[in-house]
């Protein structure tokens, strides 16, 4: 039985604007860290989650604008069930 949903209400609290391919929405922008270099090197990159159906063409190498700042996107993933995508953005 399929469940039909408000996925808006899980990026309203904290969500930041985003903006592609002349459609809007809001999306989670996180900053998750890693440690490489065996322990050596603590790493971020920024990762976006938005609601895939507002999102759905986007591609590697797509310009995307977060929060006002220009990026690129740099590879797309749909998450669990497909109804949110997360994305690697990149600054141009």
């Amino acid at each position: 039985m399929a469940f039909t949903e408000d996925l808006s209400v899980f990026v309203a609290d904290f969500g930041v604007s985003v903006s592609a391919g002349g459609r809007s929405g809001l999306g989670i922008l996180d900053m998750p860290s890693e440690m490489v270099a065996d322990g050596v090197v603590l790493t971020t990159d920024y990762q976006l989650t938005i609601v895939a159906s507002g999102f759905n063409s986007l591609t590697s190498g797509d310009s995307v604008t977060v929060d006002g700042v220009s990026c690129k996107v740099r590879l797309p993933e749909l998450m669990d069930d497909g109804k949110f995508t997360k994305l690697i953005p990149m600054r141009v």
